[in-house]
C-alpha cells in the first residue's frame, strides 16, 4: 500500500476526455494529405508520446527525411476542426470524480502531453479548469512521456513525494512516465488493455474514473 495519498495527477486525452479516438482518426488523414499511409496500429503507439520520441518513431517508420513537425501541425489543425464542430467529449464520471476529490481536500493536478495553451483552453471549454490546483504540460519539461520528467517535475514543483500520489493514465506511454517517476500508477484503459509487463507496474487497473473513490476507502 502507498503512503497517505496527498494528490491525484490526471492525464487528459483518453483519461478525462474521450479525445484519443479523434487523434486515431486524424493521424492517418494527416499522413494521407502529405502522401503517406498509416496503418491502424501506428496511431496507438503515438498516444501521449513526447515530441522527441515521436520524431524518432516517425523517422523509423518513414525515413530520415520525414518532416514530423509539419505533419503534426497539420494533424493538430484537423483535431481542432473536429473539436470546434463536435465539442470535447468527457469520459464518464470526469466532473464527478474531480468534485469528489475536491470535497475531500485531495490536491488535483493535470499532467498532460499537451502544451499549456491548448490544455488550459480545453479545460476551460469543458468546464474542468476550476477543479485543478495545478496544470503541468509537456512544454514545461525537456523530454515528454514516456520519460519520467513530466511527472517528476510535477511532484517536485508541487512539493509532493511521488509515492504520495496516484497518477491516472489510459495509455502505456503515460503509465511508464508516471511509473518511472515513482508515482502509484492507476490505469483506466481507453483503447487498449495493459500487457503483462505493464500490469506489473500498475498500482491498480480500474474500469472507470469513479472507481478511484474505492482506493481511498
Amino acid at each position: 500500500m502507498p503512503k497517505e495519498i496527498k494528490a491525484v495527477l490526471f492525464d487528459l486525452d483518453g483519461t478525462l476526455t474521450d479525445t484519443e479516438k479523434i487523434y486515431q482518426e486524424q493521424w492517418p488523414k494527416a499522413m494521407e494529405h502529405f502522401g503517406y499511409e498509416m496503418t491502424p496500429e501506428k496511431p496507438l503507439i503515438l498516444r501521449s508520446l513526447g515530441s522527441a520520441f515521436a520524431t524518432e518513431q516517425f523517422r523509423q517508420w518513414y525515413g530520415d527525411d520525414f518532416d514530423y513537425i509539419k505533419v503534426r501541425n497539420y494533424r493538430r489543425q484537423l483535431v481542432e476542426n473536429v473539436v470546434a464542430e463536435t465539442g470535447i467529449p468527457l469520459k464518464p464520471g470526469a466532473k464527478e470524480i474531480l468534485q469528489w476529490l475536491r470535497d475531500n481536500d485531495i490536491f488535483i493536478a493535470l499532467v498532460t502531453a499537451n502544451v499549456k495553451e491548448r490544455a488550459e483552453r480545453y479545460l476551460k471549454k469543458i468546464g474542468l479548469f476550476e477543479y485543478f490546483n495545478a496544470v503541468v504540460c509537456a512544454d514545461m519539461v525537456k523530454v515528454g512521456k514516456p520519460a519520467p520528467d513530466i511527472y517528476a517535475y510535477a511532484c517536485e514543483s508541487l512539493g509532493i513525494s511521488p509515492d504520495e500520489t496516484y497518477a491516472v493514465e489510459d495509455s502505456p506511454n503515460g503509465c511508464m512516465s508516471a511509473y518511472g517517476a515513482g508515482c502509484n500508477v492507476i490505469m483506466i484503459p481507453d483503447l487498449t488493455e495493459p500487457d503483462e509487463e505493464l500490469k506489473e507496474k500498475l498500482f491498480a487497473r480500474l474500469d472507470c474514473l469513479m472507481d478511484i473513490k474505492t482506493l481511498f476507502e
